[in-house]
Order: C-alpha cells, then sequence, then structure tokens
C-alpha cells in the first residue's frame, strides 16, 4: 500500500493540480494519520554504520506529503479550555490512550507522533516529528517539525530543536537514544547527536557548526555531527577576519560519558566527571 501511497505523492507533488482530485486528497490525509501513529516516520535509522556514525534514511516522500497537507486544510478555530487557536492543522488528541503525559498549556500538532511514556511539560511538537518512549520534552522546549527524537531523551529547558521541511532531501534533525540536551541548547539545520551523548547548556549545534574533541593532545574536527557518549559544552576558537581576529562559538568535546554514569544522570553530574560547571 506506501508504493501506491508514494507514487500518488510523488506525483502531485510535481503536480499540485492532482490536488484537487478526492482520492489524491485522501492519499496525503492517509501519509499524515500514519505520521500521527508512529507507522510511517520522515527517517528512520538503517543496518550499518558511516565510521561511529548510525546510518539514517531519510524517507522524502513523506516530507513531501507534509508539504501537500498544507493546503488541503482549511482554516478552523479550535477551542481547548480557556485557550483558542486558529490554524490549518489539527492538535494531537486521545494521549490518555496512548500513555503520555501533557502538561497544560502543552502543544502537539497532528501528524506528530509521541511514544508511550513521553512526557510533554509546557512544550511544543510540530508535525511531523517523532518522540519516542521515556522522553521529556521539558518547559518551553521545542521539537521542530520532522525532527527525530530518541528514547529516553532529556530536552530540558529551553531547548530548541530546528525543523526541516525544505529542501526535502534534507536530513532532518537527529538526537539518538539516552541523549541529554541540557538547558537553552539549540540543535538545527539536521545536525545528528549520537546515542548517550550529553550538551551542557547553551550548547550550539548547527550543520557547519565547528565541533572539536579537545579530549586527547590532538584535536579531532566533526560538522554537524556528535560522536555517542560525547560530553559536549559551549567554546569558542580564535578566527582571523579583514577587520582583526575574533573569537568564533563551537562546541567542544571535553571527554566521553562513562559508563558508571546513569543514562537518567542530571548534567551536572555528568560534567562533574570532567570538573566543569555549566
Amino acid at each position: 500500500m506506501n508504493n501506491t501511497l508514494q507514487e500518488t505523492i510523488e506525483a502531485a507533488f510535481e503536480n499540485r493540480d492532482l490536488l484537487q482530485n478526492e482520492d489524491v486528497r485522501q492519499a496525503v490525509r492517509t501519509v499524515i494519520g500514519q505520521l500521527d501513529k508512529g507507522l510511517l516516520r520522515v527517517a528512520e535509522p538503517v543496518e550499518g554504520c558511516d565510521g561511529d556514525a548510525m546510518r539514517w534514511q531519510v524517507n522524502e516522500w513523506v516530507k513531501k506529503a507534509v508539504l501537500l497537507y498544507f493546503p488541503i486544510c482549511d482554516m478552523k478555530t479550535v477551542e481547548t479550555g480557556p485557550f483558542e487557536y486558529h490554524d490549518k492543522i489539527p492538535l494531537k488528541r486521545d494521549y490518555a490512550a496512548q500513555g503520555v503525559r501533557v502538561v497544560p498549556p502543552a502543544v502537539a500538532r497532528y501528524g506528530s507522533f509521541l511514544a508511550k511514556g513521553v512526557v510533554m511539560m509546557p512544550s511544543y511538537v510540530n508535525i511531523g516529528a517523532y518522540v519516542d518512549s521515556g522522553t521529556m520534552v521539558d518547559t518551553w522546549a521545542t521539537v521542530g517539525s520532522c525532527a527525530q527524537i530518541g528514547r529516553n531523551v532529556h530536552l530540558s529547558g529551553g531547548v530548541g530543536i530546528g525543523g526541516v521541511l525544505e529542501p526535502v532531501q534534507a536530513a532532518p534533525v537527529i538526537i539518538e537514544d539516552n541523549c541529554f540536551v541540557g538547558s537553552r541548547c539549540i540543535v538545527v539545520e539536521g545536525a545528528h547527536i549520537g546515542a548517550e551523548a550529553v550538551l551542557g547548556a547553551n550548547t550550539v549545534i548547527t550543520g557547519s557548526t565547528k565541533i572539536i574533541d579537545v579530549s586527547n593532545s590532538e584535536p579531532v574536527y566533526y560538522n554537524g555531527y556528535v560522536p555517542p557518549r560525547s560530553v559536549v559544552i559551549p567554546g569558542s576558537y580564535a578566527k582571523h577576519f579583514p577587520a582583526g581576529d575574533y573569537s568564533v562559538s563551537c562546541a567542544l568535546i571535553i571527554g566521553q560519558r562513562k559508563e558508571s554514569t546513569d543514562k537518567k544522570t542530571s548534567l551536572n553530574a555528568a560534567l562533574r566527571d570532567f570538573g566543569v560547571s555549566v
């Protein structure tokens, strides 16, 4: 069935006039419904690794379906208790049946997936996102469109996980299992955070951020990727410009999370092993 859906979505993405056909519109709704239930994902892990990085496959046609969903939806007023919204995309519902805890006024859009055991403090999860079991989305954290969040992740207060819909071939932000993302961290532009990594507060990871492993005698450089179990803090490096030398922000890998460190430990405890207070 998914092959037929994919063919329909691909054709409609190339020729938007096909959206006038109710069968095509229903195909788009079906894909969004499967995203909402976690039966489809915008990106998913596949067998094998590139170096120490888990391989992920981006399902571009699913992203195309999300983009096609907006023009076939009408603006509507939605009232939830004292709150009123005016939008094209409905809100998720039936949290109790899904085993998800949602603290007011948290919002998740229809077409995002929240697995059993997810906790949403007052926060936001956008369409196409996938949040796996046991993950905490803490106060004022945001999970952008199509972002992929693993199991038992803690997104601390004010964390910004970027979204991506276009270009359709662009990879979404990926946060793998058991990561701890400290307060006010920003992870955007398809950055990939390996399993069990710890990001100290205010760390910024973009697709072009220099990520420098300074834990050994020689630096090792990464771009847009944090290896598994890395402990990362904000840093800077000197760069020469025509107007002079200035400090440019980067992220520093200061060591590896120790086996003795519990996966659900606090950020301070994880950093204490390296004599760092953030």
